[in-house]
């Protein structure tokens, strides 16, 4: 439920010879739209998967985090690609790479070839993504023609999370689990064709690749990820030796990626963009409620369907009043940045979420969704609505209009980093729990009544969570409502 932001945003470069600005803007948005869904939509099929493929109770979470954490690890040299060889044609090869993984993803005959394709999915969501965001600059030129665009390609941006629902629920109720990544094949192709024919090529930029960045930084976070995960399983835990291994691996190639930064003349993700403390509080409390936020999805849209009884496509309307709230509170938000200070708004939205995540703590199988579930996840809405305009203004404000594109470009960043870390953290509170409730019961963990214990756990975990992201706000951020741009948030 993301956007990506180009790091050269701000440039607003080339040239704005286009065919058609309509039909332009059309392809722009439905390979956002596609890029988007994909996390909800998958989402709700995470139970028949589970099935089909034989994951483990704590091995399903990669479905999610092979995608997350490769997007989120290249999405800043996604954006790099398209300064450096042409935005228009790293949006079609980044399309093309979606939608090539996701029809071979969709013949998946076992776990480790999905997983795989669902890498290769996120490589290609890191490389379109980003250029899509900036094919807007080279094709609008500045005025209320690019704002209007802006204005569309957020829109879809927010309406990804809800299409992927409803479509995910349709898909798996009627079809398979595996047209939830079928879908993708036709229209990636389809919009592949119709590139050229009404985006013109924005002039290319001399620079470094910064591909040792990208190698070091992902593969850092897929081994801290990998470690969580394996920690999380009973026959391993935390003191199996490739738990250690992989944790010393993520701790070596992190620091690598650190070093190679502080020398770089180029860096991917320059470093002097932590000199400020409120940019450092945003992003990190995007970190930590994508964190929070991403499990919860995890772990509810298996609830409703393996404990509740919902189908498929009852699931994608039950979380359908996320979605709406989250837009309509944004809204609200909007008009409040320029009266309240950015860090109560921030730190409110905090506390809403980690009340509503503390009410989703205390599911138990008998649990219904209008009494327990609804008010939980509406409470997390409200928080999240709060949060994601205001923490937009706080992650830019100040920053030097060279570093302007990146710094936003880092809110994504974080919070798919900050899910899939996260997803992988609380998964491992929740396979500890779902293990010893299930060997008191004598029951698999993914019985009812293992699972349930196992996501309370881990929803508690949440709560504590965005406890941590308030203090973060109200103690880093430092921005006055005079100080507050007319900014319009992206992330959604």
């Amino acid at each position: 439920m993301t956007t990506a932001t180009s790091p050269d945003l701000s440039r607003g470069s080339g040239t704005h010879d286009h065919i058609h600005p309509g039909l332009a803007l059309a392809v722009i948005a439905a390979a956002q739209l596609m890029v988007v869904l994909d996390a909800t939509i998958v989402n709700i099929a995470l139970p028949h998967i589970k099935t089909a493929l034989h994951f483990s109770a704590t091995g399903l979470s990669w479905v999610l985090n092979a995608y997350t954490l490769v997007f989120g690890g290249l999405l800043l040299l996604g954006g790099r690609a398209g300064d450096l060889f042409g935005r228009r044609r790293m949006f079609i090869v980044g399309v093309l790479i979606f939608a090539l993984a996701s029809l071979a993803g969709g013949f998946a005959w076992n776990a480790g070839w999905l997983l795989a394709m669902r890498a290769l999915q996120g490589i290609g969501g890191a490389i379109a993504s980003p250029t899509a965001l900036a094919l807007i600059t080279t094709t609008f030129a500045e005025g209320p023609a690019r704002n209007k665009a802006f204005g569309v390609y957020a829109a879809v941006s927010g309406a990804g999370a809800a299409i992927g629902l409803i479509l995910g629920g349709v898909l798996t109720s009627e079809l398979s689990w595996r047209w939830v990544l079928f879908v993708n094949a036709p229209i990636g192709v389809a919009l592949a064709i119709m590139a050229p024919m009404v985006i013109a090529e924005s002039e290319r930029t001399p620079g470094r690749f910064a591909l040792a960045d990208a190698v070091t930084s992902t593969g850092g976070m897929a081994a801290l990820v990998y470690g969580f995960i394996n920690a999380a399983d009973p026959s391993h835990g935390w003191g199996d030796t490739t738990t250690i291994v992989s944790f010393a691996i993520a701790v070596i190639l992190l620091l690598s990626f650190l070093v190679i930064e502080s020398r770089s003349e180029q860096p991917l993700l320059p470093l002097r963009l932590f000199e400020n403390r409120t940019r450092n509080g945003a992003y990190l409390v995007m970190l930590i409620t994508g964190a929070a936020v991403f499990a919860m999805f995890y772990f509810l849209t298996q609830f409703v369907q393996n404990v509740i009884g919902f189908s498929p496509l009852t699931a994608g309307f039950a979380f359908l009043p996320v979605s709406a709230t989250i837009v309509v509170v944004a809204q609200i938000a909007s008009r409040m940045v320029g009266r309240i200070e950015t860090r109560f708004l921030i730190g409110g939205g905090a506390i809403f979420a980690g009340c509503g995540l503390y009410e989703l703590s205390s599911l138990t199988v008998h649990s219904s969704y209008a009494t327990k579930v609804l008010p939980g996840i509406m409470l997390v809405a409200v928080g999240m609505g709060l949060i994601f305009v205001p923490i937009t203004l706080a992650a830019v404000s100040g920053v030097a209009h060279q570093d302007s594109g990146i710094a936003s470009a880092m809110l994504n960043v974080g919070q798919q980093v900050g899910g899939t870390i996260g997803l992988s953290a609380l998964v491992t509170i929740f396979g500890h729990a779902a293990g010893s409730q299930a060997a008191k019961l004598h029951q698999n963990p993914y019985m009812p009544e293992p699972f349930t214990h196992g996501a309370d756990a881990a929803l508690t975990a949440g709560a504590v969570f965005m406890v941590v992201a308030f203090l973060v706000a109200v103690v880093l951020i430092r921005v006055r409502p005079q100080d507050t741009p007319n900014v319009t948030a992206v992330t959604a």
